[in-house]
């Protein structure tokens, strides 16, 4: 994550066009200006500043994970009894080297991590976890199977 210690005061416009990107980053500058009471320009404007600002990261593609044979998407809890931070270094270079691990989050409390993992079913996940075990020393694993998606998005509330 990237510090943003003077993100600007964003208004209603600013809103507006960042709704409108969140929705389909794609959209022509005419089509969001349209969209959001604007003319193209500043609107224009507005986005080079919003991302010189780091307040937008970056643009990319949401893909189909069942279309693409992933559909089977695991959440897997991760206790170590290993704290220094060569441990940890090598436990996070090891999620980083692994497509399937969407998501990696550092928790506080019982579970150490939790990641979001996509695999094209069981014996992916098995070969994913075995991969893991193999790279780093981990104490208790516990992966859930999500039986259904209830809601998903990559869209900020604004």
């Amino acid at each position: 994550m990237v510090d943003h210690p003077e993100l600007p005061d964003l208004d209603a416009l600013d809103r507006r066009i960042l709704r409108a990107l969140q929705v389909d980053a794609s959209q022509s500058l005419d089509e969001i200006a349209r969209q959001v009471g604007s003319s193209k320009t500043p609107v224009w404007n507005r986005i080079r500043k919003l991302r010189e600002a780091g307040v937008i990261r970056r643009q990319t593609v949401i893909l189909d994970p069942q279309a693409l044979g992933l559909g089977t998407c695991f959440f897997v809890l991760v206790r170590t009894s290993e704290h220094e931070a060569g441990w940890q270094q090598r436990f996070l270079a090891a999620l980083r080297e692994r497509p399937e691990v969407l998501e990696a989050h550092r928790l506080a409390g019982e579970v150490d991590y939790i990641l979001k993992v996509r695999v094209p079913d069981a014996k992916g996940y098995d070969a994913f976890y075995q991969a893991l075990i193999r790279d780093v020393r981990i104490f208790d694993v516990t992966a859930l199977l999500s039986m259904e998606e209830i809601k998903e998005t990559t869209a900020l509330p604004l």
